[in-house]
């Protein structure tokens, strides 16, 4: 199974920098109208399924593709896909 990294060698340097990770449910896009009359309570319904793959990013770059897990009280991404490894 591929990993991120298959040649650590020339990643010394680096491999303690800290990246932005952000995992995207979803988006969709509103009227003004409807962003300005937000309050407390309202739901914003996405344009993804709840059992569809969420994205993880990197730097803001896409970099695999998970599915949304519980560890103990907190949300966590379960890796079921790597960009670059899907099948043509």
């Amino acid at each position: 199974m591929p990993t991120l990294i298959d040649d650590t060698s020339t990643l010394d340097l680096v491999l303690d920098v800290k990246v932005k990770v952000t995992v995207q449910l979803g988006s969709c896009q509103l009227p003004m109208r409807e962003v300005l009359a937000l309050a407390p309570g309202a739901i914003i319904q996405l344009n993804q399924h709840a059992s569809d793959p969420v994205g993880l990013y990197v730097n803001d770059k896409l970099i695999a593709y998970g599915e949304v897990v519980v560890v103990e009280d907190s949300f966590g991404i379960k890796i079921t896909e790597l960009v670059g490894s899907r099948p043509s």
